[in-house]
């Protein structure tokens, strides 16, 4: 990844910017996407496709403007929506696109009370010379979400830029009648452990991160020793259950695993919280401290309390084999 850190950056190779301040200022102008982009799925490829396509034809750059902060956590904190991609994840989804360049916006107070006047002028005008806008039919941003894709071709008319106001894509990529891909529908069907599901919309395997941290060893006593990986609250798990999928390391190497997501019923009564241990299938070592990223394939079985420690161990041992056939090991 391309960061950019200071003003005399040029443009030409693929850029990201968390300063508004430092993107340079280009006479071509810029063809660019706004939004959250949490997930950067398949609907949000299909965007920021006709955003690069537009560039290249009109001869400029093309620019994605995202936020530091997904903006409901600052408007509605209380009913924020767990997150697809934490900002590192979804820097990368993004250049790997092949987009230009990728502008972070803070989102604060101060942003949420901005006028979409305002944020029209001082980010796509002022700073990226924008020449077309590229959103979804369904755009808002803005205070109260006042501003859509009406008042940016009224404000285009004054400022001098077009929009396009694409709709949005199905489940193949392409645009449909029927239901679109959006992050809400990936999430439902995350929360309903359907992660093949959520993958084909997420065009990848769902993906969270975390550090591996010591937990209290019991997968080791019994014979199956885990990753207990810390994943931060705001990150969006699957439903609880028993998984198969794999984990990447830092140097790259990506590891097959059967992922216990749950709360461990037959230990613990009333835990408050789900933990993820992934057993890395056929691997000895140490991993505590990485930082891991671990990705859920398929949902094996919900999880279950038994009545016995034994009756556990033989069911991790069916666990295991059928996520080496989920995995075709």
């Amino acid at each position: 990844m391309n960061e950019a850190s200071a003003e005399s950056v040029a443009w030409g190779t693929v850029q990201i910017f968390r300063d508004i301040e430092l993107v340079p200022q280009r006479s071509g102008g810029s063809v660019v996407t706004i939004g959250a982009y949490d997930g950067v799925h398949l609907g949000h490829r299909a965007v920021v496709g006709e955003v690069m396509r537009l560039a290249e034809t009109l001869g400029c750059q093309s620019a994605v403007v995202t936020f530091d902060r997904h903006p409901a956590e600052v408007v509605r904190p209380q009913s924020a929506p767990k997150l697809l991609t934490d900002l590192a994840q979804k820097l990368e989804l993004l250049e790997s696109t092949g987009v230009d360049a990728t502008v972070v916006v803070p989102f604060d107070a101060d942003r949420a009370t901005e006028s979409p006047e305002d944020f029209v002028f001082e980010v796509l005008v002022k700073r990226l010379g924008v020449r077309c806008v590229v959103v979804g039919e369904d755009f808002h941003f803005g205070k109260d979400r006042r501003g859509n894709v009406a008042m940016l071709r009224v404000l285009g008319e004054e400022h001098g830029f077009s929009v396009s106001g694409i709709d949005l894509v199905g489940s193949d990529g392409s645009p449909t009648e029927g239901p679109k891909v959006s992050s809400t529908q990936i999430r439902q069907l995350l929360r309903d452990g359907d992660t093949l599901a959520a993958a084909k919309l997420l065009g990848r395997f769902h993906e969270v991160r975390g550090p591996v941290v010591h937990g209290d060893a019991r997968g080791r006593t019994l014979g199956f020793p885990t990753a207990n990986v810390a994943v931060p609250t705001e990150i969006c798990l699957p439903a609880d259950g028993i998984y198969a999928g794999w984990l990447e390391r830092p140097d790259g190497s990506v590891l097959p695993a059967a992922i216990n997501l749950g709360r461990r019923p037959t230990f613990y009564d009333a835990q408050t919280y789900s933990l993820l241990e992934a057993f890395v299938i056929d691997w000895t070592g140490d991993l505590y401290g990485e930082p891991a990223h671990v990705r859920f394939v398929k949902r094996l079985r919900p999880e279950l309390k038994f009545a016995s420690v034994d009756a556990l161990v033989d069911q991790m041992n069916h666990d295991v084999a059928n996520a080496r056939q989920a995995l075709a090991l």
